[in-house]
């Protein structure tokens, strides 16, 4: 006999819907089977703590700090157990270089939260800020801003008169090695300049000319010092580049990072043969005089990433940009995918007839159900997951939410915070009052949980609804054969497999004769296995859930 798999209503806060929870903070909503399995991690402004919470809602580990502190901006988990985050002080009047995304320390600390290195840079004339990469080394990218005094704007062809405050904060990239306790290679936007203002001072040339440089009179129009604002710094190992997230240029920039410090500062050397000149730039195609209105496409965005955290190769987005397009619409934000034309044999990004950056358009647009939903003017993030569901993050409302490639809610979670401060349970939070700057979602078996203590350790929220989770897992039944799904078959590419009502599947792929050629074990309903490389032919599919193991045959092509 078939069972059936009953889920709870869902509840979904932003169309007015409800259950008998009534829940407004921490978890709204969670479909247990189909879900990715993992830990969150969030570091909520206007407080100094760093949470992992399970997808239940409850803390499973914390790093406290002292009530002074506060994010600057983002916090990372590595495979060995440690935390990388960047921290500033609450008080800000007495500092020399400050705006929104400022920093001032970047840390690493240990499981049980001891300080295990630490780097500062807030002073005259350097100020961290945002977000930093760690490489596979061991070592930091970090971005941050510099001052530019309005005599050297000056020198460089700026339009003094639009500068509001006499001087400019132009962003610089550097990296720097925690066991060295040293910076080892940087790279400087003021090196890589272009302007078509005064023929007398440095850097003039025609714009449309140079899309490697960037354009000093343009940016941000109430010409405050924070110039390009940028709010993101990707690092991809395989390419040895960097990305920029530069969103009061409404675009991203890739530079190569296999220069010297030395070359970075030129233009030629690296493997690009740019030096440190823009190897790719993508989302608006005005600040090199390419283009016009009709074809932006980003609008200050966050969170530009190459698409590879926790991903292996089959996925379907690996290896493509993404960004979280927050202005797309004074109503609405969406989340933007590119397909960004590589060229691995020139080693160089490709442009069109026009000398504009290719593709011409966005590859890939995710919206919340409800439109209006997701909309943050500011922050926010997004992630894919190994199960081809993506996690979504709405930074001014503090509203985390994953979505099945169907478009289907399975959690949603609400930072329960007031100002930095537990709201209660039934409180109805507003925008601004419990910024997130992103959540990033760690696999339960990521290397670096291994061995810690995850069980649950109460709740950020005053008030919690400790049943509300307990009740929606004990409400998925065992699940029918039939709701396994294997497609395409035959397959010659991807193929991908889907499960409901169950945590975890153990997958096993046997070719004809029996010899197991892939065995994984996975979560979230979803598994996309590439079967390019394989030899044409019959092969099996085995799948075990619990006690249950089933069978398909799959033929490769």
């Amino acid at each position: 006999m078939k069972k059936s798999i009953f889920l709870l209503p869902v509840l979904f806060l932003f169309l007015g819907n409800s259950i008998s929870s009534q829940n407004t903070v921490g978890l709204l909503s969670y479909n247990q089977s189909k879900a990715f399995d993992g830990y969150n991690l969030i570091y909520p402004h206007n407080q100094p703590n760093v949470y992992l919470i399970d997808n239940c809602g409850e803390i499973a580990h914390v790093w406290e700090d002292d009530p002074i502190w506060r994010p600057g901006n983002t916090a990372y988990l590595t495979e060995n157990g440690l935390l990388y985050k960047t921290k500033r002080s609450a008080a800000v009047t007495a500092d020399r270089m400050w705006a929104g995304g400022g920093g001032a320390f970047l840390e690493i600390r240990d499981w049980d939260n001891n300080l295990i290195w630490e780097f500062e840079m807030n002073n005259d004339s350097f100020r961290l800020h945002h977000d930093f990469a760690i490489t596979e080394e061991g070592t930091i990218i970090a971005l941050a801003w510099e001052l530019k005094s309005a005599e050297e704007c000056l020198a460089a062809g700026r339009d003094t008169s639009t500068l509001a405050q006499d001087e400019l904060w132009p962003d610089w990239v550097f990296e720097i090695d925690p066991e060295l306790d040293s910076i080892i290679w940087e790279w400087h936007v003021w090196d890589h300049l272009i302007q078509d203002f005064d023929p007398t001072k440095a850097n003039y040339g025609v714009v449309a000319d140079h899309p490697e440089l960037i354009d000093v009179n343009y940016g941000r129009p109430d010409g405050h010092p924070d110039w390009l604002h940028s709010n993101a710094l990707d690092y991809n190992p395989i390419l040895d580049q960097v990305m920029l997230s530069v969103p009061y240029f409404d675009e991203i920039w890739i530079i190569d990072h296999t220069t010297t410090t030395a070359q970075a500062a030129s233009h030629s050397g690296g493997l690009s043969g740019v030096g440190g000149d823009l190897m790719y730039r993508w989302g608006n195609p005005k600040t090199y005089d390419r283009g016009d209105s009709s074809s932006q496409q980003f609008f200050f965005q966050h969170d530009a990433q190459w698409i590879d955290d926790f991903l292996d190769f089959s996925h379907p987005q690996y290896g493509k940009i993404a960004v979280f397009n927050n202005q797309v619409n004074p109503e609405y934000s969406q989340v933007n995918t590119i397909l960004q034309p590589w060229d691995m044999y020139n080693w160089e990004y490709t442009k069109d007839e026009n000398q504009a950056f290719l593709p011409e358009t966005t590859d890939l647009t995710i919206t919340h159900p409800d439109t209006f939903a997701m909309h943050s003017t500011g922050l926010s993030g997004t992630q894919w997951l190994p199960n081809g569901n993506v996690l979504i993050s709405s930074g001014r409302n503090g509203y985390a939410f994953e979505l099945t490639p169907d478009n289907e809610i399975v959690w949603e979670y609400v930072t329960p915070l007031i100002g930095g401060v537990p709201a209660t349970q039934g409180d109805v939070l507003t925008v601004n009052q419990n910024l997130t700057f992103r959540v990033k979602r760690y696999p339960a078996d990521f290397p670096g949980f291994e061995g810690k203590d995850l069980s649950g350790k109460g709740w950020i929220e005053l008030n919690p609804d400790t049943a509300f989770c307990q009740q929606i897992i004990s409400s998925v039944e065992d699940m029918q054969e039939d709701a396994f799904r294997i497609y395409p078959n035959p397959a010659s590419d991807i193929l991908t497999i889907e499960w409901d009502g169950m945590k975890y599947a153990e997958i096993e792929v046997f070719n004809a004769m029996g010899h197991p050629v892939m065995r994984s074990r996975d979560s979230g309903g979803r598994k996309y296995i590439d079967v390019s490389s394989m030899v044409p032919g019959m092969y099996f599919v085995r799948i075990r859930s619990g006690k249950s193991v089933y069978t398909r045959k799959v033929i490769v092509r």
